[in-house]
């Protein structure tokens, strides 16, 4: 048996001063914080840290195998635990062969076992042409599956159009798993092209008009067009746009079986502050002005976001900066934040709380985080164990100082590559212990316990 205790314990209902009984991984019971321990117990004094549930981040892009120069589970997850973040879901691509078979899905697997720090699951990905595969990744233990409408970069997951979508849509339906959609329409991007070819590439505002806000609500549009057909679950990843945020409200009054996320970047920075030459920036959709900055804290206020998870997208810095000068419309467009999401989101949280006025709420601010960055990323992959600290569930924790505060050091981090947009960054949120199912995996800035991650 291990008890955890801590007087600042945040449960669904509230924070509170609590004591945690463990066994077996899972939490037995919740106690009073004065509560007397077990005979023999091992004991955790949290003393006045925060003590949340583990981040669980839906959006993870691992690559290996075939791209494990870009990252791989071992730094991932070492990364992950290092963040608080006790499960990741891996997406489907930028990984060689994409998990669009369940021959894919195996080599992933393979490729995994014995390297995670942490839970890791799975999601298949929708192409043209895999409708046949489809039962088959959910028999073999794929969450949901991933799509995208516009390319994604990577010649062996190619972009759905509506009739693919026609195919898939009835059999997730039937499976009753998610289509995660990267939702942006390639017709409104191709209308923007000749705007941003005339523009100096070195400058942010020349890739920021390739892709704008217009794209995001067309997809969403359709996306939801298709879930209202088939009665399938959807949820749109990255949301971007005040005017996306618009969308998903509209289509979530009118009762759509929809979703949504957005990332730590687009809640932290504006294209207004970002440099020339700056292409660690660079991701689609891209990160756009303060005012949608905004408009994204209102929408997971008010509901009509569910949640923040990261769309960790690394690569090579010789892909960010494909010529060495800072070109926005040849670099990888992807950025990489796993281990900092959580002191990100609670930097950026931070500094809205007074125009959300999120204080005068009986849900406590670190409550809305854990729902956020834990229970609903939870929810959304179907993994009903995990993103809360309650009764029955994993005993997935983790335990840090809200008022410490870092400068972002690149050097320091523990995914594969250091080039981050965060570099020089001053974040409040320090990481102290991260337990996954009830044994310490990442403590005082060290892994203690490697390589005990499970394959969900």
């Amino acid at each position: 048996m291990l008890v955890v205790r801590g007087t600042r314990v945040v449960l669904p209902e509230g924070e509170r001063p609590a004591a945690l009984h463990i066994a077996n991984g899972v939490i037995a019971r919740i106690v009073d914080y004065a509560s007397e321990d077990p005979t023999g117990a091992k004991i955790f004094n949290a003393a006045d840290l925060v003590m949340t549930p583990g981040l669980v981040d839906t959006h993870v892009h691992v690559n290996e195998p075939g791209r494990t120069e870009w990252e791989g589970f071992d730094s991932a997850t070492r990364a992950a635990a290092a963040g608080g973040v006790t499960t990741i879901v891996d997406m489907p691509l930028n990984s060689i062969p994409a998990t669009t078979t369940v021959s894919a899905l195996h080599a992933k697997r393979e490729a995994a076992r014995a390297k995670c720090h942490v839970d890791v699951g799975f999601w298949g990905g929708v192409v043209p042409g895999n409708a046949a595969e489809l039962d088959g990744l959910v028999d073999a233990g794929v969450r949901g599956f991933k799509c995208f409408l516009v390319p994604s970069g990577v010649d062996e997951f190619p972009a759905v159009n509506e009739e693919d979508l026609r195919k898939a849509l009835p059999i997730l339906a039937r499976r009753r798993v998610p289509l995660l959609v990267h939702a942006e329409s390639p017709a409104v991007i191709a209308d923007s092209a000749p705007q941003s070819a005339i523009r100096n590439p070195q400058q942010y505002a020349a890739y920021l008009a390739t892709r704008p806000a217009a794209a995001e609500v067309d997809a969403i549009r359709l996306t939801v067009r298709l879930a209202e057909e088939f009665n399938a679950r959807v949820h749109v990843v990255h949301v971007s746009s005040a005017e996306g945020v618009e969308a998903i409200a509209g289509a979530k009054t009118a009762l759509a079986p929809i979703t949504a996320e957005t990332c730590p970047h687009y809640l932290t920075f504006a294209a207004e502050e970002i440099p020339d030459a700056a292409t660690e920036f660079k991701c689609a959709p891209p990160i756009r002005a303060s005012a949608h900055r905004d408009a994204l804290w209102a929408g997971l206020v008010n509901g009509a976001l569910d949640m923040i998870v990261t769309d960790h997208s690394p690569s090579p810095p010789a892909l960010k900066r494909p010529d060495g000068v800072g070109d926005f419309l040849k670099a990888w467009g992807g950025i990489s934040s796993l281990e900092l999401s959580l002191a990100a989101a609670w930097t950026s949280l931070n500094a809205q709380r007074s125009a959300l006025n999120v204080d005068s709420s009986e849900l406590s601010v670190l409550c809305r985080l854990a729902r956020w960055m834990s229970a609903a990323p939870a929810a959304l992959a179907g993994l009903g164990h995990k993103g809360r600290i309650a009764e029955g569930f994993d005993a997935d924790l983790v335990v840090w100082d809200p008022d410490a505060r870092f400068s972002v050091d690149p050097a320091r981090l523990h995914h594969r590559h250091k080039l981050t947009p965060y570099a020089g960054r001053s974040l409040f949120g320090v990481v102290q212990t991260t337990f996954v199912r009830g044994e310490r995996v990442w403590d005082r800035s060290r892994l203690v316990r490697a390589y005990g991650g499970l394959l969900l």
